[in-house]
């Protein structure tokens, strides 16, 4: 069951493979150029290649994932504090930051409304956002 401990995902693939393979490929090109004066350009060039890879790699999984889900979470918001309230979050979105508006999506139905009008009253973090609901509505597909 998800909830606030637990809400948080990893992609094994990338977080268990890719970046520890960047990360000792990273350490032994140092090590090698430290220990082999005579090619150390050579090994220092490889950690550079390594760590721009990775910094890329993040980056654009990052950018593009989170760019597209974060306008779904926004929309996904809109529709749900529409159909609950008969009243459009647009109108609100601008005292609202996307973090908090994040944060709320993890309040169900029944805590919505009274969450959001919390928020515009008290301008609560997205952390005091979360720790406010009552009963987690978990969000299995967050990349």
């Amino acid at each position: 069951m998800q909830n606030y401990n637990n809400h948080r995902r990893y992609y094994i693939p990338h977080h268990f493979v890719f970046y520890p393979v960047i990360l000792a490929g990273t350490i032994y090109s140092v090590f090698r150029a430290l220990h082999h004066a005579e090619n150390s350009p050579v090994w220092y060039c490889l950690a550079f290649i390594f760590l721009l890879f990775g910094w890329l790699s993040f980056m654009l999984r990052q950018h593009y994932a989170l760019t597209l889900q974060n306008r779904l979470v926004v929309t996904e918001m809109r529709y749900r504090y529409y159909v609950l309230t008969g009243q459009r979050l647009e109108l609100l979105e601008d005292q609202l930051t996307f973090g908090q508006i994040a944060a709320l999506r993890f309040a169900p139905d029944d805590e919505l409304p009274v969450l959001v009008q919390r928020v515009l009253k008290e301008d609560l973090s997205p952390d005091q956002i979360k720790k406010h609901i009552k009963n987690w509505l978990p969000d299995h597909k967050r990349v």
